[in-house]
């Protein structure tokens, strides 16, 4: 049921890698699929105006196949996990640093109430001093049950368990239990990742009080990270996290 049958829209246009010790600032937003709405692209604008960024992690976002869509300056590729007749909806990283490698994927299994497949991306962005900048854009599986959960995201720990260098994992987990918690916990540190921990996390998106949306880093300084409140837009705020190489 909906699963995407086609190759939808990336460009890469960017050739500058990462250098050691540049700064570089980090969005990451479930956008509801309002990517293509005017009261979004304003208030994406008016964001980044705010707090300049060289990545953009997006879930569910909504493009028309055929429509570069609202960013004819980056460099991005999409993971989708929908499709439409008129549109794809998924995870889309957008970098304004070059793209070695992109690979969308996506999930194992389908979701129980809806039939539909969940996406993440895969992505890797050159050092100045080689090697790569590891990003995965994950949006997870929901209403399955907890050991399903673990399964998906046990997927993502194989691929990306042999990346030695930096890496950067965010996104809607969907952690809205203890036991989908605790597994996301453990793979926190299988990977040694850390949370960016949001200096007003009241912000965050929650379900059953648990927070849904993070950031989590290897092999980064971060500087500062903060949940944006742009409620009036998409159910979840923006988390932001600039971090330093």
């Amino acid at each position: 049921m909906l699963k995407p049958k086609i190759v939808v829209p990336q460009q890469f246009i960017h050739k500058q890698p990462i250098h050691h010790g540049e700064e570089f600032g980090v969005l990451c937003w479930n956008t509801q699929k309002l990517t293509e709405t005017h009261s979004f692209q304003r208030v994406l604008a008016d964001i980044l105006a705010r707090y300049p960024c060289l990545f953009l992690l997006l879930q569910e976002a909504k493009l028309t196949p055929r429509n570069n869509w609202l960013l004819p300056q980056w460099s991005y590729a999409i993971a989708p996990n929908m499709q439409t007749r008129r549109s794809v909806y998924g995870v889309l990283t957008a970098s304004q640093y070059a793209f070695t490698e992109a690979h969308a994927r996506l999930s194992k299994k389908r979701e129980g109430m809806f039939a539909t497949h969940k996406s993440y991306m895969l992505s890797y962005h050159s050092l100045a001093e080689g090697g790569a900048l590891l990003v995965v854009n994950v949006h997870a599986m929901n209403f399955v049950r907890a050991n399903q959960f673990s399964q998906e995201i046990a997927f993502i720990k194989e691929e990306i368990f042999g990346h030695k260098g930096p890496l950067i994992v965010a996104g809607d987990f969907n952690v809205w239990s203890r036991q989908r918690r605790l597994r996301l916990l453990q793979f926190c540190r299988s990977l040694g990742l850390r949370k960016a921990i949001m200096v007003d996390p009241h912000h965050i998106k929650t379900y059953r009080q648990h927070p849904l949306d993070f950031i989590f880093y290897r092999g980064l300084s971060l500087q500062e990270a903060f949940a944006n409140d742009t409620s009036k837009v998409s159910d979840h705020n923006p988390l932001y996290a600039r971090f330093k190489l």
